[in-house]
């Protein structure tokens, strides 16, 4: 692999996605995309005492079921990288902590997905056969931790996004006939003082719009290289902005971007205000269904940019503003 302008990654050798498998909850299953998921659950406890211990449980089940789909006896997996969005990553750590294998516990919030996918690529370029890289997210569990319990019935403005409950999990190998990542651009932080944890989209799409800025000007791509551009979770209000941010910069990204947030649920009829969120969105829409469309070859060129607002209950308890990131990969057939 080399480094190619300011902040991109070429492999010589891309290393293949070669298995992906994803698990949702109830609200997602009843989405226009609930056919592409391997497995759609009846209730958000999932038979657990807490929606915490149900969020650990979908990870665990998510990676289980992916090794099992892949053919991959697990002790040939070199590592894994997961996070997701509870404290210390408590999810990903307590559910796979059975799993027997090296662990990297990753936290990028909402770009938690890509983030692994970019280092899991890394390490196969370098010296892994497999690995695995999951994340998970539970709406229940993060509007506890981020902004009310549920039990206080707040009312939620129309900028707020529902997170997805669910895990997306793939597994990355040396070997295989793609999709391949060809390409990896991490991001920078980017804060321009928005504080509203109501308004996600807002916070991450500048972030997002640097990332895809610099990985256009890093590979000399352009828009229509691509067969789809598609962000990770910044709703219909974040897409819009980053829309007419590109625009400003010379870059008319309309007739290919999509956003998992938007995709995910079907504002209408769901009530979800401004669309999907949390590490789930981006990672249960590749894995259930870009990942498909790939191996379909209805798509072959495609640039996921995961997106995340790096803030916690803390940092907004005590006023500060929400930095965003995004980080960006090339996956070409």
């Amino acid at each position: 692999m080399k480094k190619i302008g300011k902040q991109t990654i070429k492999f010589d050798n891309p290393p293949t996605i070669l298995e992906c498998n994803s698990i949702v909850g109830p609200k997602e299953a009843n989405g226009p995309l609930s056919k592409y998921f391997d497995k759609t659950l009846e209730d958000e406890f999932w038979g657990e005492k807490s929606w915490e211990k149900a969020e650990s449980k979908i990870i665990k089940e998510n990676v289980n079921m992916l090794i099992a789909k892949s053919g991959i006896n697990s002790q040939n997996i070199d590592c894994v990288f997961a996070g997701d969005l509870l404290n210390q990553c408590i999810s990903s750590s307590f559910g796979l902590r059975d799993i027997n294998l090296p662990f990297f516990g990753v936290f990028g919030a909402c770009s938690t997905f890509v983030e692994s996918l970019s280092l899991g690529a890394i390490c196969v370029e370098s010296f892994a056969n497999y690995v695995l890289c999951a994340t998970s997210s539970h709406f229940c569990s993060a509007e506890k931790q981020f902004r009310f319990p549920l039990e206080l019935g707040n009312q939620r403005p129309p900028s707020s996004q529902w997170t997805v409950t669910g895990s997306g999990a793939a597994i990355l190998s040396k070997e295989g006939c793609g999709p391949f990542i060809t390409h990896i651009t991490p991001g920078k932080i980017v804060d321009m003082g928005i504080k509203d944890a109501n308004n996600m989209g807002a916070a991450m799409a500048p972030a997002f719009s640097q990332t895809l800025i610099t990985h256009f000007l890093d590979t000399g791509r352009s828009p229509n290289y691509y067969d789809a551009i598609i962000s990770g979770d910044l709703g219909y209000i974040g897409k819009s902005i980053a829309i007419d941010i590109l625009k400003n910069n010379g870059y008319n990204i309309k007739p290919n971007y999509d956003d998992c947030g938007v995709l995910i649920f079907d504002k209408s009829s769901q009530d979800t205000h401004s669309g999907g969120s949390g590490c789930a969105c981006c990672a249960t829409v590749f894995s259930g269904y870009f990942f498909k469309q790939l191996r379909e070859r209805k798509l072959k060129k495609i640039l996921l940019i995961a997106t995340g607002a790096l803030m916690n209950s803390t940092s907004s308890q005590q006023g500060e503003s929400i930095p965003g990131i995004a980080h960006a990969v090339s996956i070409e057939l």
